[in-house]
């Protein structure tokens, strides 16, 4: 028997969805009148009426249709270069309304992603992975790459498991080669990522560092702009077989985006893998 909690959370779910609607509708609408592409900015910010509704519905709603689905399940937040601050503080705050707390924030430097600096990432790779259970000396460089960031950062107890003598070596190797910095300190490994893009990367890097991490995670969300997943590096990788496992979100940029990113967080606790968002084709938020 359905209880009432989950018919409640369903119904406004169900309306979320309908406030998505809402916001694309106003910004095709908005759009029609000049050559602004309709990835190009936050529904918001387009000026058509109701243009903000669907976001301040969101947000609105947005603690009690988490119903504190983070509680008691930390989350690890890894940025690519040029990930936009704003998005990824608005992203951190949603995790707080889910109930969640941040146990490690985790910035990827440009060398780390770069074509000229691939030999180095590939040999520290592989220098690293000798000590580092779960990391595969012989998997391609991003891959590898993404094992060891989830050695590094991610678990898959749900509820995290403590730092240990084995993951502190991946971090420290890595930030004293200058190819990440650690924005929030980790406390703890977490069972949850959330990969907030940035500038757009080779589609072989991205698909490698998120498969990578995806086996050391219980749930794995890489979330970005409207923009890139219309023709971007979502795009890229949601049409790569290597993303069967993760949870991909668009339109970060807008209050939808962010609240969709922290379900499809919720979700990835229990069923792992989809496409969400404006510009996705299985569905614009995940209901279950």
């Amino acid at each position: 028997m359905i209880s009432y909690r989950h018919h409640v959370v369903s119904l406004v779910a169900v309306f979320l969805a309908l406030a998505v609607g809402i916001a694309l509708g106003s910004t095709v609408l908005a759009d029609a009148d000049d050559d602004t592409t309709p990835d190009a900015r936050p529904a918001a910010a387009t000026g058509a009426p109701g243009a903000g509704y669907g976001d301040d519905f969101a947000l609105q709603v947005a603690p009690r249709l988490y119903a504190d689905g983070l509680a008691g399940h930390p989350v690890a937040v890894l940025t690519l270069p040029g990930a936009d601050e704003r998005d990824v503080e608005a992203l951190t705050e949603q995790v707080a309304a889910a109930g969640g707390g941040i146990a490690g924030r985790y910035d990827l430097r440009p060398g780390l992603v770069a074509a000229g600096e691939k030999t180095l990432v590939d040999t520290l790779g592989r220098e690293l992975s000798a000590a580092t259970p779960g990391v595969a000396a012989d998997a391609p460089t991003y891959v590898r790459l993404g094992q060891l960031l989830g050695a590094a950062a991610a678990s898959t107890d749900p509820a995290g498991t403590p730092l240990g003598d084995t993951d502190a070596p991946v971090r420290e190797s890595l930030v004293a080669a200058d190819l990440l910095t650690l924005a929030a300190e980790p406390v703890r490994r977490a069972p949850l990522v959330l990969l907030v893009l940035g500038d757009e990367l080779e589609p072989a890097v991205l698909a490698g560092i998120s498969a990578g991490l995806a086996e050391s995670a219980t749930g794995v969300v890489v979330a970005g702009s409207t923009a890139a997943g219309h023709s971007g590096d979502l795009a890229s990788l949601r049409a790569d077989p290597a993303a069967a496992g993760l949870s991909t979100v668009d339109g970060v940029e807008t209050g939808l985006g962010r609240v969709t990113a922290v379900l499809a967080l919720v979700r990835e606790l229990s069923e792992t893998g989809g496409s969400f968002g404006a510009a996705s084709s299985e569905g614009a938020v995940p209901l279950g």
